[in-house]
């Protein structure tokens, strides 16, 4: 097949530091390069992939070193490129956010599928959707559609990593911590991280980006509670930082205060072995096995009591079930297969 993976252009693909979309983009691209298909990935020209890479602007949005940009202009600049291109596939994938491109390419929505990777809970979304009815999706998880329930869904298909690198089998989670990582938001709660970590009387890392709007948040209701023995503040981490932090936590927290449609973190610590306690929001209960992979909570006296059970689960089988769950290789086959049903005529 001649597939077309159409990118957000805020980080490279894959992300030089936090972007789970742009990875889970790469991983796919360049599956399905491996599985024999010819792909053409629209992204940032800052982008490094084995499919072949039509750069929509010269580098990513967060970090380009020449603000102010403008998302809107270089993503209407992206689209107008792929729908010149279009004739040139068989199907066209975007990963794009609010369907921005289904004006775009309303007379040939058959031959498009769309994954949204956040939320669907806008209060514009179903509108935009019942205005554009015949773009067939693909949800991350089963809850994630519960707000567009009647739309065109394809299939769920759950994010997939790789195969984490050699020697990671020996990360046990000795270093007596445990770890916030992700985005430092209201939503992700990394106050409610921070009170079950002093309440299970371990040190808590967090490592994670944060955002212009996140940014009063930090400085008034986190930064001070941060004083660099019990609370440490990282800040962003790459591939390889992520790796030896994540491998070496007693537990992530995953204390989330909105519908999360999948969180790849919580795959990301578990192809290390580490269990994670996570909050009953969005997605969780598809992703965790309760007492096997972490725990599900409701409230910080749960989240604290689940700190001291989690730290002892078999962290050999927490990676066996990643492998079995939760490989790259099986999202990219189930992408490829869903594909093929959009083809055979059943998208729709």
């Amino acid at each position: 097949m001649k597939i077309a993976q159409v990118a957000p252009l805020y980080e490279s693909v894959p992300p030089r530091l936090y972007g789970g979309t742009e990875r889970i983009i790469s991983y796919l691209a360049d599956g399905l390069v491996a599985l024999g298909h010819d792909v053409t990935l629209f992204a940032s020209g800052d982008s490094t992939t084995r499919a072949r890479l039509v750069a929509s602007r010269d580098c990513a949005l967060r970090l380009d070193p020449d603000p102010p940009v403008s998302a809107i202009a270089a993503h209407l600049t992206q689209l107008h490129e792929v729908r010149n291109r279009a004739a040139e596939f068989d199907v066209i994938h975007f990963h794009l956010s609010h369907f921005l491109h289904f004006p775009f390419f309303e007379q040939m929505a058959g031959k498009t599928v769309t994954t949204p990777h956040g939320r669907l809970d806008y209060r514009d979304l179903p509108g935009a959707y019942k205005r554009w009815p015949g773009f067939p999706l693909i949800s991350i998880s089963d809850r994630q559609r519960f707000p567009l329930a009647d739309a065109n869904w394809l299939a769920t298909i759950q994010h997939g990593l790789p195969p984490r690198r050699p020697g990671s089998e020996r990360w046990t989670g000795q270093g007596g911590y445990l770890v916030f990582l992700g985005r430092l938001s209201r939503d992700k709660r990394p106050d409610r991280a921070i009170r079950i970590a002093l309440g299970s009387r371990y040190r808590l890392k967090i490592a994670a980006k944060i955002g212009d709007d996140d940014r009063a948040y930090f400085h008034d209701r986190i930064e001070p509670l941060i004083d660099g023995v019990n609370v440490e503040f990282i800040g962003e981490v790459g591939d390889a930082e992520k790796d030896e932090l994540l491998g070496n936590a007693a537990a992530l927290l995953f204390p989330i205060d909105w519908p999360e449609p999948f969180g790849l973190v919580v795959i990301e610590a578990m192809a290390l072995g580490t269990p994670v306690v996570a909050w009953n929001n969005g997605a969780m209960n598809e992703i965790i096995d309760e007492g096997v992979t972490g725990a599900v909570v409701d409230t910080v006296e749960a989240a604290i009591s689940a700190v001291h059970q989690v730290v002892g689960l078999d962290r050999d089988r927490i990676r066996a079930v990643f492998d079995r769950r939760f490989s790259a290789e099986r999202m990219v086959r189930q992408y490829a297969d869903a594909y093929a049903q959009l083809l055979h005529g059943h998208g729709g």
